[in-house]
């Protein structure tokens, strides 16, 4: 597979000049506000028969956006004592939370785990917004797309908003070390949150992060989900890309990284259809707190495979955000 993106030299180099929308700031605080106002607790029920015998596993349901409720899982290191650091996982396009064993690698390394669905993509929480009267393409990334109001990320991100709220207010929890995590759309997700709630958030792990730079992932991505939106726009008129990139701007992990004060650990693959490497370094560029990257050369949008655990962990212990234990 041949590089998809500017050779690493560029990337290194690549800092394009993005602006927010000039009440950006004032329509997340609005959009937050409005969720937070609908009140509610995390309402936790303890899953049995899973045949783990090392990890507890609850089924949680917190009130997100619109105060609807949102599922997860809680999965905990079976023994162990005091309030734990919290990795808060974010799941890639078009999957839900899944099973509770497909995500043993955290307890396993002693830490609690929140496992967020994605509203309208998991089995467990749907999606009850219309889009306004925007008649979409197939997936979710023009479902709104003619008003930020109206969008769909602006629901699945304040979503992922509350999950951190619902997750500092676990007994099991210790709120000063929340991190944050996600691949590809998670990973977008992660650095959403890190600047919408950035005093909340101890930690950012936002792998080959999706949701960056719009317009060039739409110009370069041959796979994946900005491909929906240069679907839907060849169908319009040229004064609807403006439109369409303007309600996007609202969303732009780029933006999100501007915001941000806790300190990330990104990776990138040098050979990713999907999330171009430009719109990865955009964000990564702009991040406003300490941050490093991993560069995968010769990945495509899986990344570093199975060293990216192994990454975190040690990322992780670096920064104070490891179990006490370890």
């Amino acid at each position: 597979m041949p590089l998809t993106d500017m050779p690493l030299t560029e990337l290194t180099r690549y800092r394009p000049d993005l602006e927010a929308p000039a009440d950006f700031d004032d329509f997340w605080a609005g959009t937050l506000a409005e969720a937070r106002a609908q009140g509610g607790d995390p309402v936790l029920t303890p899953v049995e028969d899973t045949l783990l015998t090392a990890v507890d596993v609850h089924d949680v349901r917190f009130p997100g956006w619109n105060g609807e409720p949102v599922a997860a899982w809680l999965l905990l290191p079976r023994g162990a004592t005091g309030p734990l650091p919290v990795q808060v996982k974010y799941i890639g396009y078009s999957g839900g939370r899944g099973r509770p064993t497909d995500h043993l690698l955290p307890p396993a390394a002693g830490y609690a785990h929140l496992v967020v669905d994605s509203r309208g993509q998991g089995h467990d929480t749907p999606d009850h917004g219309t889009g306004g009267g925007t008649q979409w393409v197939e997936g979710f990334m023009t479902r709104g797309i003619e008003d930020p109001r109206d969008h769909y990320y602006r629901r699945l991100m304040t979503d992922c908003v509350r999950a951190v709220d619902a997750a500092r207010a676990l007994p099991q929890v210790d709120p000063d070390r929340v991190v944050v995590s996600g691949g590809s759309q998670g990973g977008g997700l992660a650095l959403a949150v890190a600047g919408l709630a950035r005093d909340l958030v101890a930690g950012v792990l936002t792998d080959v992060p999706f949701l960056c730079h719009y317009e060039r992932g739409v110009e370069v991505a041959s796979d994946g989900p900005y491909v929906e939106i240069a679907k839907y726009l060849r169908w319009h008129s040229q004064d609807m890309a403006e439109t369409a990139f303007r309600t996007l701007s609202y969303f732009d992990g780029v933006h999100f990284a501007a915001r941000a004060t806790a300190p990330a650990l990104f990776s990138v693959g040098l050979m990713d259809p999907i999330c171009p490497p430009s719109t990865v370094y955009a964000a990564y560029h702009r991040y406003a707190a300490e941050r490093d990257i991993r560069v995968w050369r010769f990945a495509d949008h899986g990344g570093g495979y199975g060293a990216t655990p192994g990454e975190h962990l040690r990322w992780l212990r670096d920064h104070g955000l490891a179990p006490k234990e370890a």
